[in-house]
């Protein structure tokens, strides 16, 4: 599980800079169909409500490889994945919603 772990905090390092980097404005990094009918006036709050959803990934994941460092039981193994899981589905929730929100759906 310790793989598993290193795999993860890179993982949530990725999504971490990812996000940050989409907070500060930089919304290039979100692919063009996702926002072609967000406003130009909207941009910015775009960028930071869509980095919520890249936090949330980054803290699900960094959570979830915390949990395999205890061990390699099956109770173990079970809550990573049940807090990957979870976490990745509120993530998704609150990044469709940004979507809906300003952009008028996904495409």
């Amino acid at each position: 599980m310790i793989a598993y772990s290193i795999f993860m905090f890179a993982i949530a390092v990725l999504f971490l800079m990812f996000g940050i980097a989409i907070y500060k404005g930089n919304t290039k990094l979100i692919h063009d169909y996702h926002q072609t009918h967000v406003k130009e006036s909207e941009r910015q709050e775009y960028g930071r409500a869509f980095s919520k959803g890249m936090f949330t990934i980054c803290v699900t994941v960094f959570i979830s490889g915390i949990i395999a460092l205890f061990g390699e039981n099956g109770a173990i193994v079970s809550a990573c994945l049940i807090v990957l899981f979870v976490g990745l589905i509120v993530a998704f929730v609150i990044l469709a919603k940004v979507q809906k929100k300003y952009n008028g759906g996904f495409f």
